[in-house]
């Protein structure tokens, strides 16, 4: 593995060096910030990462491409679409893209964990309040103006993508039909994609295709220099991912819930396609069901958690380590609480960079070949419909108390119940919009004053 020049001050050119540490960039436009202050923007941002994958993807493409121009749309739209194809966590793997594209594997190591260890921080304090006392009001109170706000965020980013992104009306047509798919008939993610790309690489006329071909197949070879590199990262990275989890499961013995929890998530990181979401049903089913860690309900107590705290969704996963290790016997219930945490995450998170580093230095190619860019210009207009259901899911679950899932044949969506609109969160988001459209603040300013005043209506007798 090779990673960037140090601190790099300029722009370089790719050369055959960059797709085998990280991608260089030919983009003379674009700053290249240094080390000290690209760890800097990755901690604001793993600490005001709330919203999900649509709210995260959203607050990264204002800061990284609109305000610091670190990235140009083109790559992070390329990154995204390739994100979105792995299993795992894709506003995590986006970050850890963004870091490695800048700085090599030291930038990816630093944008990945900084997106992640500010929220697992908290979801590892909130579990042990959890498992003492149960759910915490002021913290609700605080995270639910932050929501309010990221929704705002949120809607604002699907304007820009959208309008940067679809450029004719075949796209239109392809992230209108991604959103009825996923949103009314629940169609999985992974098919949408495919199909995407599949209508995006038949797009293509076939004379162009193979004139276009024929002009790049000369240089289009993979140099054995490359190859070799990547499979020294896929080895290096699936020793860091497996070591440690059979060393705990040698340690304390397969039959020991650590043990058990390393298998089990472990397995998980390689099926989690479509992010938390896709997978909690089945997640949920297990853990309660099979393993007995968790009771009824406390999955759906966890995946609060994990909604109104800064990180990935999937953080959630930690929620059950720590509860399943500290019930679980054998030792202080804290201390094991915390070793769960631990295993958890490391199963949870260690493939995702496995996952980038192999893949990354290939994502620039996918755009040599013109089927293939066809294809990924199909996907990312799948993928803008896939946010905008996000969006809407978001926003109904933050706008409205409860929400319920209607069947009719085929048709499956979700629909809020009318009587249970939160005025208070409503007003929260319109200042947001306020905030954002009109005064042009910034992120942290209005997730700042939404939490603030979040906060201050909580204390009042009957709200707003």
């Amino acid at each position: 593995m090779t990673t960037a020049p140090h601190e790099p001050r300029h722009v370089a050119s790719p050369g055959p060096e960059a797709d085998i540490g990280y991608a260089g960039r030919a983009d003379h436009s674009l700053a290249v910030p240094a080390f000290g202050d690209a760890v800097r923007v990755w901690a604001t941002i793993g600490f005001t990462s709330f919203g999900g994958p649509a709210g995260q993807i959203a607050m990264m493409h204002r800061i990284l491409v609109d305000e610091k121009k670190w990235l140009d749309e083109r790559t992070y739209l390329l990154a995204l679409n390739f994100c979105t194809l792995l299993p795992g966590p894709e506003a995590m793997q986006l970050a850890t893209y963004s870091g490695w594209r800048l700085h090599g594997i030291k930038g990816g190591l630093a944008a990945g964990l900084l997106f992640v260890l500010p929220g697992a921080l908290v979801i590892l304090a909130l579990s042990a309040l959890y498992a003492a006392f149960g759910q915490v009001p002021a913290l609700t109170a605080l995270f639910t103006g932050i929501k309010a706000a990221v929704l705002a965020i949120v809607i604002e980013a699907l304007l820009r993508i959208s309008k940067k992104s679809l450029k004719n009306r075949a796209e239109w047509l392809i992230a209108a039909a991604s959103f009825v798919a996923i949103f009314f008939f629940k169609v999985p993610f992974p098919l949408i994609i495919l199909a995407a790309g599949v209508i995006g690489y038949l797009s293509l006329p076939t004379v162009v295709a193979n004139r276009e071909q024929a002009a790049q197949v000369a240089g289009s070879a993979l140099p054995s220099q490359q190859l070799s590199a990547t499979a020294k990262t896929i080895a290096v990275w699936l020793a860091i991912w497996l070591v440690p989890l059979l060393a705990v499961a040698t340690i304390f013995g397969a039959d020991h819930v650590l043990a058990k929890l390393a298998l089990f998530f472990s397995k998980l990181a390689v099926v989690t396609f479509g992010g938390a979401y896709a997978v909690l049903a089945y997640m949920a089913q297990d853990v309660v069901q099979v393993h007995g860690w968790l009771r009824p309900g406390e999955m759906l107590d966890g995946l609060g958690l994990a909604e109104t705290t800064p990180g990935p969704l999937i953080l959630v996963t930690e929620f059950v380590g720590f509860l399943a290790a500290y019930r679980a016997g054998g030792g202080e219930p804290l201390i094991m609480g915390v070793l769960g945490a631990i295993v958890t995450l490391w199963a949870t998170f260690a493939p995702c960079f496995l996952f980038i580093f192999a893949g990354a230095p290939y994502i620039e190619r996918l755009q040599s070949a013109p089927r293939l860019k066809s294809a990924l210009s199909g996907i990312t207009a799948a993928v803008v419909g896939v946010i905008l259901n996000l969006s809407v899911w978001f926003a109904l679950h933050v706008l409205f108390r409860s929400v319920a899932d209607y069947e009719a044949g085929p048709l499956h969506m979700t629909v809020p119940d009318a009587s249970t609109l939160d005025p208070t969160t409503a007003a929260l988001a319109i200042v947001a919009a306020v905030l954002l459209f009109a005064l042009h603040r910034g992120i942290m300013t209005t997730l700042a004053i939404c939490g603030v005043l979040s906060l201050v209506l909580a204390q009042l007798p009957s709200g707003l």
